[in-house]
């Protein structure tokens, strides 16, 4: 089993215990069994790896994920593509007792269209986001955006639903997601519901995700065609988070903004939808005073905290610059 051999290498399974594969009943490869205990079973002083000894679970369903998760309920943890709560397993700033992959959950993989809206599965890649010509063709932005996360490994395996239901203000497609007034599709062991991705970021890490409940798909409205996109990130070096990132969707008619939205990336505890810029260039030839009382309410709006980035006036005044760089930008592909 190619996957089940890829996540022991990668480090973060136990190499002692039972490895728990609900769908198929089956354990991993030879060299990890010894025995019919669990990873919690090993005396700490065996235990090969950094994180906490964890179960581990590979359900084929998503009914299947969710009762994992009500049966194991706060011990347990949904994992993705994985590169945020690994590395946080790794410094036992998370330690589950279950971890419980959605790898194999096939029904969460899925790239279409909904009607006028277009639904990306949970646990699509940014490589499938980058490789789609159905998003490339009716809304650019998610490959451009995409292609600026971490680099090519980490895209191949990083998932669509683990960037956006984490609620890591670092994370690029949460502001993408507002400014195209994105819903996203939960469900758990009440139903299935729809959540705005503007009313779905409370705080750092902190999300309008119920106990319980796992973010199946994310529905958006697809944006009309010759419509103007940018996503504009600083960065300090090729893979990292944003210093500040702004994203830009408007419409032109005429030479005269009708629609515009603007949000920004990693200078608050949440990303930010800002509402007044985009209020302020609409009805607008998009002239400086416009374009510059844009910049001026993200700014206002925009609160980073100091860091190895920079100090937050800093930060600030990037992400004013960032605003202006992709409204200039999306003007100018604007049909």
């Amino acid at each position: 089993m190619q996957s089940q051999r890829q996540a022991v290498d990668f480090g973060y399974l136990p190499r002692r215990g039972r490895i728990i594969l609900e769908a198929t009943g089956a354990s991993s490869r030879p060299d990890v069994n010894s025995g019919e205990h669990s990873a919690r079973d090993t005396p700490r002083e065996e235990q090969k790896v950094i994180p906490a000894p964890f179960d581990y679970h590979r359900p084929r369903t998503l009914d299947e994920a969710i009762a994992l998760l009500a049966a194991h309920d706060e011990a347990a943890r949904i994992v993705a593509g994985g590169h945020s709560l690994i590395p946080m397993m790794k410094l036992r700033l998370a330690a589950p007792e279950h971890l419980i992959d959605l790898q194999d959950v096939a029904e969460l993989r899925r790239i279409g269209g909904d009607g006028p809206a277009l639904v990306i599965g949970a646990m699509t890649s940014q490589q499938e986001v980058i490789a789609s010509a159905l998003l490339a063709a009716k809304c650019p932005i998610l490959r451009e955006t995409a292609l600026q996360i971490a680099d090519p490994q980490v895209r191949a395996l990083g998932t669509i639903g683990g960037n956006v239901a984490n609620g890591d203000p670092g994370n690029d497609m949460p502001a993408v997601m507002m400014a195209l007034d994105a819903h996203y599709r939960v469900k758990g062991p009440d139903g299935a519901r729809e959540v705005a991705a503007r009313d779905f970021y409370l705080g750092s890490f902190d999300t309008a995700l119920k106990p319980g409940e796992i973010l199946t798909a994310i529905v958006i409205p697809a944006p009309p065609e010759g419509h103007g996109y940018a996503y504009e990130k600083q960065k300090r070096k090729i893979g990292d988070y944003a210093t500040a990132a702004a994203a830009v969707i408007l419409t032109v008619a005429q030479g005269r903004c009708t629609a515009a939205s603007v949000a920004l990336t990693n200078v608050a505890p949440t990303p930010l939808f800002v509402a007044a810029s985009g209020q302020a260039l609409v009805g607008t030839r998009f002239e400086t005073s416009a374009v510059a009382e844009a910049v001026r309410h993200a700014t206002t709006l925009a609160h980073p905290a100091a860091d190895q980035r920079g100090p937050a006036e800093f930060r600030t005044h990037v992400a004013g610059v960032m605003v202006r760089r992709a409204i200039e930008r999306a003007k100018a592909r604007a049909a």
